[in-house]
């Protein structure tokens, strides 16, 4: 998938940043300030991923829906939900939003450390989903990488993810 990287300019524009990169694999050239208004991003940063989904249907036509992961840990149904969401969103061109918390160990073994929360955008998927390729705007020297699908699940349980 085709998407326009950028890294977030401040440690308040994950969410921005993070949607503007799933826009760019939709042909939407839009700045992360206007993403960041339409979001109600703060210093405080981008409230839910259910700002990112009514952004993003917003500005592409709708067909993003928010999922949440609720507890603090994910189970395998939403586990096996999270593969079967992102592989048709990717699928059909929409990278996923997701907003996570904690620290999650990629496939390289090079941990990613967001305590209090990040967004990353889910921009492809390998061996029939069980490994997600993560654009993440928070470090542009480490700007794509895999993780386990299982991994990427957990990582956003408590929160949830537009896809």
């Amino acid at each position: 998938m085709q998407v326009h990287y950028q890294a977030q300019p401040n440690f308040f524009y994950c969410g921005p940043a993070a949607t503007r990169i799933a826009l760019s694999a939709q042909g939407k050239a839009i700045s992360q300030d206007d993403v960041a208004a339409l979001l109600g991003t703060t210093e405080a940063g981008t409230p839910s991923a259910l700002d990112t989904t009514r952004v993003l249907n917003q500005l592409t036509g709708g067909k993003y829906r928010t999922t949440e992961i609720p507890d603090a840990t994910a189970r395998p149904t939403e586990v096996e939900r999270l593969r079967t969401d992102a592989m048709k969103a990717l699928d059909d061109g929409r990278p996923v939003v997701a907003n996570v918390k904690g620290t999650a160990v990629d496939a390289n073994g090079v941990p990613h450390s967001y305590e209090g929360g990040h967004y990353v955008t889910l921009i492809g998927y390998r061996d029939g989903g069980d490994s997600i390729q993560i654009a993440d705007p928070a470090d542009p020297t480490d700007s794509e990488y895999w993780m386990p699908l299982a991994k990427v699940a957990n990582w956003i349980a408590e929160r949830g993810y537009s896809a």
